[in-house]
């Protein structure tokens, strides 16, 4: 259980940034199909959220990293 348990363990930078990576794909596209269903300021407003949300998550994976090394 352990050996499986650690595939999901963030250990380095690098891995921080692909997972950092995969959330932004995953929002940029979220974010494309708010344009297309809400033409307009609401559309927009929703990618920007999606986009936010990204740079939020990846700003508290990158400090949990830096808490975890330094523990």
């Amino acid at each position: 259980m352990e050996r499986i348990k650690s595939l999901f363990i963030i250990k380095t930078k690098f891995e921080a940034f692909l997972v950092i990576y995969a959330l932004a794909l995953g929002a940029t596209q979220r974010g494309l199909v708010y344009l297309d269903q809400y033409p307009g300021l609401g559309g927009k407003l929703l990618a920007l959220a999606c986009s936010g949300a990204v740079f939020m998550a990846g700003g508290k994976i990158l400090d949990a990293l830096e808490y975890q090394r330094g523990l």
